[in-house]
């Protein structure tokens, strides 16, 4: 499925803190639901999954980079302790507003996402969701290469797909956003996010090993970027 879409990348309102504490944590609350519901948890569960199907292991340790309040590795975190699969979460955040919001345990760290604050191989897996499409594509690049310098086995990257009809999708969703900021960044997010195409391209240029990538439910996609 092809986009026609060109991409436009703006700043975010969330990305700057611009809304009051009560804004901001009911646009936390918006993207909870929308990664539970419309496959972004889901995308970070399957490339875990796939991880252990193609390494044999079982426990992993875990950064997951930008994470908004977490949600994310939380409950994939709960769904795959179900079936044996353990994954020890860490959260790195560039706004230490955000990391306020975290109160599920998980170690949280402030850093910047393009210098991460960790030696060489100190995670198996590093994550993101929901932040590739906020780099230009040199920057993407380079998170992509310091997180395979942080990590031992791969990097996940859990993002949107560009396409018109996902444009529609999130206008038609307007009823379930309750924050203004989520109203604004929705769309926002959509118009610059990457096709699967074009991500490929850029990762070309990282120090990949290998790149997989599938899509998933209602324009995310997946990719595992193997080191």
């Amino acid at each position: 499925m092809q986009s026609c879409m060109k991409r436009h990348a703006i700043p975010e309102l969330l990305d700057g803190d611009s809304g009051t504490p009560a804004e901001i944590a009911s646009a936390f609350s918006d993207l909870r639901r929308i990664n539970t519901w419309f496959g972004g948890v889901a995308t970070t569960e399957s490339m875990i999954r796939y991880v252990v199907r193609t390494t044999g292991e079982r426990s992993f340790s875990f950064l997951e980079v930008a994470g908004g309040a977490g949600d994310v590795p939380r409950i994939a975190v709960s769904r795959l302790l179900r079936d044996g699969i353990r994954i020890e979460a860490s959260l790195l955040d560039r706004a230490i507003s955000h990391l306020k919001h975290r109160t599920n345990g998980m170690r949280a760290v402030g850093g910047d996402a393009l210098a991460l604050p960790f030696a060489d191989n100190s995670f198996d897996l590093v994550s993101c969701c929901l932040f590739a499409h906020h780099l230009q594509p040199q920057d993407l690049v380079r998170f992509v290469n310091e997180s395979l310098r942080v990590c031992r086995a791969a990097v996940f990257i859990n993002d949107l797909v560009r396409h018109p009809l996902h444009l529609a999708l999130v206008y038609a969703g307007w009823p379930l956003y309750r924050s203004r900021l989520t109203k604004y960044d929705a769309p926002a997010s959509v118009r610059a996010a990457y096709t699967p195409e074009e991500m490929r391209e850029i990762l070309r240029e990282s120090s990949a090993r290998a790149v997989v990538m599938r899509r998933h439910y209602l324009f995310r996609m997946g990719v595992v970027v193997w080191k």
